[in-house]
């Protein structure tokens, strides 16, 4: 590892620790040479995942993209960033581990909702709304019909 100071290729790791990401490693290094310190993240080089869109374009995996679906289905809602975070970071440990080389969006898109019905319902049919594309209303009550049916109150049967 090259000194980003003094591009002198010898130094000491001083500490290693996991990231809070739990993907990298961070090593704090000090060079041998100026005796300066700086930080690297190591990381596992991680297969090169396309997703395969509704139109079969293909493009790169991009964490990003869920993150920015997920702000938008949960804003207003009582759900913290750091919900969010795990959201994202658990769909993406999953494409890794279920996947390789391509996955269908679609299959993404029912990871998240799976992930967002556990935690708030409101933020599940925001997301559901764009990511099935509803059309009209009728959409709408389809996806709330099994979770209003869950949850009615269970009304007793009257006696004979």
């Amino acid at each position: 590892m090259r000194c980003p100071f003094c591009r002198t290729d010898n130094d000491r790791v001083i500490d290693s620790r996991a990231s809070q990401d739990s993907f990298s490693i961070r090593r704090r290094r000090e060079c041998l040479g100026c005796k300066r310190r700086y930080t690297t993240y190591e990381r596992v080089e991680e297969l090169d995942i396309k997703i395969v869109k509704k139109d079969n374009v293909r493009e790169p995996f991009a964490p990003e993209k869920i993150k920015r679906g997920l702000a938008l289905a949960c804003w207003k809602r009582p759900i913290s960033e750091a919900q969010i975070e795990a959201i994202v970071a658990a769909v993406e440990s999953e494409i890794y581990s279920q996947y390789e080389g391509e996955v269908e969006s679609r299959m993404i898109g029912e990871m998240v909702m799976q992930h967002l019905h556990a935690i708030d319902q409101v933020a599940y049919v925001r997301f559901a709304s764009v990511y099935r594309e509803f059309k009209d209303v009728r959409d709408f009550v389809d996806e709330l019909q099994p979770m209003l049916q869950k949850y009615a109150p269970s009304v007793p049967k009257p006696s004979s």
